[in-house]
């Protein structure tokens, strides 16, 4: 457990965690103290972080599972003292980290009688587990378990619907936030004439996140959703009907690929990759996550195709299209 003297600063706004331990590799705890504030200021942050922690924040969770022979999800398998649908509870208690985008797939295969844990799960290479002692089932006799595992990262929860599946494929519940539970609380005092305010927040993670990672991502997820507000003139913002609508022609970048000599280019555009252009990281993940990895990737999709990518907002298409104008001198 780290702890720091709380020191309050006079001069320029300043934060520090002031407390973090581990209490087990799946709970993780951060005190962390912003000041000085004005009055008033401390409540609107904090709120703000707090809703920004629990919500906004994105997290990795197996989301179904499937397994031959099974024929409903509270049945029991002889060899396995476990139900099925506490095999499914267990499962959807594993915590993983990942930088995954999209679905991926994962799997069990062991042969009994064991006990089966999360470190028996074949993970893809972008998929971690927190915890390799979280248990799965106990098989009491020699027979093969294989379960086919579906791995999702998102935000927020899913609960699952009524499946009578036929093929052994149930879903599971997700809880997708890292963010166990976060707590502000406010310290008023007087400085000469002025009141001012020192903000405390307390995060605890299931330790896919440290509370300190989680307080950056929170705070990067509130700003991005502010930036709009800060550059309405220049990205020439109209409010229509009180909302914030964004004015942009409509382009089908086939048409920019038709203007291009496709004998001479093709090559040159699949060698031009996405991360060597200057796209914000949320456009380049977005990209990355559709399958989009090169110029020429980039070039055979439309605008229409762009609004269906998770994430992807309107005013993403001025990027897109400022790329294309840079690009477009180099082949």
């Amino acid at each position: 457990m780290v702890r720091e003297k709380v020191i309050v600063s006079t001069r320029t706004l300043q934060w520090k965690c002031v407390e973090s331990r581990g209490d087990s590799n799946s709970l993780y705890y951060g005190r962390f103290i912003l000041s000085p504030l004005m009055k008033g200021q401390a409540d609107t942050i904090g709120i703000a972080v707090r809703r920004a922690l629990l919500g906004e924040i994105e997290g990795t969770c197996i989301t179904r599972a499937k397994s031959e022979k099974i024929p409903h999800e509270y049945s029991t398998i002889i060899g396995i003292q476990e139900s099925v649908h506490e095999i499914l509870m267990n499962l959807k208690e594993i915590v993983l980290r990942s930088n995954l985008y999209g679905i991926s797939g994962a799997s069990i295969c062991v042969k009994g009688p064991r006990y089966v844990t999360a470190q028996d799960i074949i993970l893809p290479p972008s998929v971690q587990i927190v915890d390799n002692t979280q248990h799965i089932a106990n098989l009491t006799e020699p027979i093969n378990l294989y379960i086919e595992l579906q791995i999702e990262r998102d935000r927020g929860y899913r609960i699952k619907t009524t499946n009578n599946s036929q093929d052994g494929s149930y879903p599971i519940d997700a809880v997708f936030m890292p963010v166990r539970n976060a707590n502000h609380s406010i310290h008023s005092y007087v400085n000469g004439n002025e009141k001012q305010e020192i903000l405390f927040l307390e995060i605890w993670t299931n330790g896919s996140l440290t509370p300190k990672e989680a307080l950056h991502e929170a705070s990067r997820n509130l700003i991005e959703l502010f930036i709009p507000f800060l550059h309405a003139e220049e990205e020439k913002l109209h409010l229509e009907n009180n909302q914030q609508k964004v004015t942009l022609p409509f382009f089908t970048c086939h048409d920019r690929l038709a203007k291009l000599n496709k004998n001479s280019t093709e090559i040159a555009l699949k060698s031009i990759f996405i991360d060597q252009s200057e796209l914000p990281p949320r456009i380049y993940n977005c990209l990355k996550g559709s399958n989009i990895h090169t110029l020429l990737d980039l070039l055979n999709n439309s605008q229409t195709d762009f609004m269906k990518m998770k994430h992807f907002r309107r005013e993403d298409i001025k990027h897109i299209l400022d790329i294309l104008e840079i690009e477009k001198d180099f082949v």
